[in-house]
């Protein structure tokens, strides 16, 4: 069984804690409309996606 052999200290701790960042979404234009959209997902614009229609939007 797995025993610490020292105490870890309060800066170690929360120094490991302190990366969790929140990450701005990575966007890309639309090559159908030029709208931003999130990449790998069709456009909620438009609905295109690799250049075919996938969504139908009326």
């Amino acid at each position: 069984m797995a025993v610490p052999k020292a105490k870890t200290s309060k800066q170690r701790k929360h120094t490991r804690s302190a990366n969790w960042k929140l990450e701005a979404p990575n966007l890309s234009a639309c090559p159908q409309c030029h709208e931003l959209k999130m990449n790998h997902k069709a456009c909620p614009n438009c609905g295109y996606y690799d250049g075919k229609l996938v969504v139908d939007k009326k």
